[in-house]
């Protein structure tokens, strides 16, 4: 294993066990507050108004596949999901989710069909709800905008793997004066929409997600060792600092040069 591969492992195994123990430790001491993000606290008023009104909530998870790196956006997409799906399923319209890609829009019927059976009400889960709009970018888009612009949806939700495609989605649902909250992690896409979006979710904020809709003590986890990674990376940048100040660089870079 090269030198790179191994600090990579120890990286990962690092992070995993900061997320165990901030788990476990948040189990003890609960109440772990985070910042407010303004996208959230919409998200939370507009579930309650959905149930209320009879309107719709439509989550569009993108079009990224499961098995590359647009995985993780992904997989805080379906955690959301699930979350939402299990606070909005009791209204008169449910929840109906769309996907361009087809490994994905399995998992997103899954999770939808596992809500239901969680709260109960499996008998009204359609498979009709998690929809394949489309294999490409433009035609998952203009496969999902009917969905964007029925007038029982009130709030769009997008979150996942977009390209500039989610133009048409945020503009769609601008002109049916609908609530669109929408965070993704690519760059251009994350331009569009802090333009177009109600509410952008910026860079990490995606992958906070998980966490602020309390989709599972492992999410909120991963927020405290993220800020514990950060920490030490500050205080590393700080001793390197320290060390090229005080003139030991050479000696360090000669023991190191000797393991």
């Amino acid at each position: 294993m090269t030198i790179t591969g191994l600090l990579g492992l120890i990286f990962i195994l690092l992070f995993f066990g900061l997320m165990i123990i901030a788990a476990v430790t948040g189990r003890r001491r609960p109440g772990v507050h985070f910042r407010s993000i303004p996208a959230f606290v919409k998200l939370r008023r507009s579930i309650g108004l959905a149930v209320e009104a009879g309107s719709r909530l439509h989550i569009s998870l993108g079009r990224g596949t499961i098995t590359g790196p647009e995985s993780a956006a992904a997989f805080v997409g379906l955690s959301m999901l699930d979350r939402m799906a299990r606070s909005a399923s009791t209204g008169d319209s449910p929840p109906i989710t769309t996907t361009g890609d087809p490994s994905l829009a399995i998992l997103a019927r899954d999770t939808l069909k596992t809500a239901y059976q969680e709260i109960g009400l499996i008998n009204q889960y359609d498979p009709k709800l998690g929809q394949l709009t489309g294999t490409t970018p433009f035609s998952f888009a203009g496969g999902a905008l009917p969905v964007v612009r029925d007038k029982k949806s009130a709030t769009s939700i997008l979150v996942g793997s977009f390209g500039p495609e989610v133009a048409l989605l945020t503009d769609g649902a601008e002109r049916s004066g609908n609530l669109t909250l929408a965070g993704t992690d690519d760059i251009a896409a994350q331009a569009i929409l802090y333009a177009t979006a109600d509410e952008p979710l910026i860079g990490e904020e995606l992958y906070a997600g998980g966490a602020y809709v309390q989709a599972g003590a492992m999410h909120s986890a991963s927020l405290v060792a993220q800020d514990v990674i950060r920490w030490m990376l500050v205080a590393s940048i700080l001793g390197g600092i320290v060390v090229k100040f005080l003139g030991l660089d050479s000696w360090l870079t000669r023991f190191l040069g000797g393991l």
